[in-house]
């Protein structure tokens, strides 16, 4: 993880929604967003990225302590769990 990854391409509908998923390695609610996270991007067709809060003082700032954090065009989406049903509502799927 570092800075911003793009790690995966639009193939559907929801082709302009960005999905970030905000973390740090190391973490295991990370991990288990992650796997939701591409899941339900790769179900849908957006396009999703990975920011590292421990590379940008920032995110750490903001988000240190709700880590994982998901958020759907640039707002915060989710927190802690990402449920995937409400991610693929919130991408119009």
């Amino acid at each position: 993880m570092g800075g911003m990854t793009p790690l995966l391409h639009p193939r559907g509908r929801d082709r302009d929604r960005l999905v970030t998923l905000i973390g740090k390695p190391g973490c295991h609610l990370c991990d288990d967003a992650r796997e939701v996270v591409a899941a339900v991007c790769a179900e849908v067709g957006a396009v999703w990225e990975e920011k590292d809060i421990t590379r940008d003082e920032e995110l750490h700032r903001r988000y240190w302590e709700q880590i994982p954090v998901v958020l759907v065009d640039g707002a915060q989406h989710d927190f802690w769990r990402v449920d995937a049903g409400r991610l693929k509502r919130a991408l119009g799927a």
